[in-house]
């Protein structure tokens, strides 16, 4: 299957020209490039999150292969989705699917289906790609959507994931796609989420599941965050960075009801 781009000229713009010339605008190529396990990337679009986005993916010495977790907002598909064949295309070109990568990551898991419908609208993964096509021309892709489920099975997906990197060999990033709190005042909305990030700078996954929960926090991409965490725990994981926050009002001027990003790299 080719995934085609569905967010393109939306969240992102459409064309080549305009969608490169932005992305040059959100990152820089003259930072220090770091070895990173793990990334925790923001999906708005690009006017609101792209800087966020665009600042970390330039601290990120893109691999081979990014593992993408993302959420599921369209409620489509199985609950755990993995596409394992395929490409994804957006206006910087078609990214491949690394079937043998994907494929150990299925097989490892008792809870990840193989399953394209969760895929074809979720923009969640498709708004991560042209950063690291940017970086990466050649780069391949897993991409992994999940839906509300248990904190176990989040976790077990993680250790599946850091197993098949183990397996293959692969060189590898993973990637959590999340944004932050959804809709609540400047205050309120950055209370919270540095609330969670200290927990993913904390590598502690339980403690993130929790704070979502008794806090009410609105951060979509909990599930693959916390997916993310484990497997690169699994990996070794040892050092965390915050490397930006910000909020949508940030941009529109408008604190009352904003969506927070964050930009986290785990090396």
């Amino acid at each position: 299957m080719a995934r085609n781009a569905t967010v393109a000229g939306r969240f992102y713009p459409g064309t080549r020209s305009a969608l490169q010339g932005e992305i040059e605008r959100f990152t820089a190529n003259d930072v220090p490039k770091e070895e990173v396990i793990g990334v925790v990337s923001p999906h708005a679009g690009y006017i609101y999150s792209g800087l966020v986005a665009g600042t970390t993916f330039s601290r990120v010495n893109i691999k081979d292969t990014c593992v993408i977790l993302g959420p599921n907002h369209t409620g489509q598909g199985y609950p755990a989705s993995i596409m394992v064949n395929g490409s994804w295309e957006t206006p910087l070109g078609e990214v491949e699917i690394d079937s043998d990568l994907a494929i150990q990551i299925l097989n490892n898991s008792e809870y990840l289906e193989e399953d394209e419908i969760a895929h074809v609208y979720e923009h969640s993964i498709e708004v991560q790609l042209p950063f690291l096509q940017y970086f990466k021309k050649d780069v391949k892709i897993v991409p992994i959507v999940l839906a509300y489920s248990d904190s176990t099975v989040y976790k077990e997906i993680g250790s599946s994931i850091a197993r098949a990197v183990r397996e293959t060999g692969r060189e590898t990033v993973i990637v959590a796609s999340s944004d932050m709190t959804h809709y609540e005042s400047q205050e309120s909305a950055k209370s919270k989420d540095m609330k969670a990030i200290q927990a993913i700078l904390d590598l502690d996954e339980d403690a993130l599941f929790n704070r979502i929960k008794d806090l009410k926090i609105s951060m979509c991409g909990y599930a693959p965050t916390i997916s993310m965490i484990r497997a690169a725990k699994r990996l070794g994981a040892q050092e965390t960075e915050l490397v930006q926050y910000q909020t949508s009002g940030d941009v529109s001027g408008d604190y009352t009801r904003v969506v927070g990003y964050a930009g986290v790299i785990i090396k």
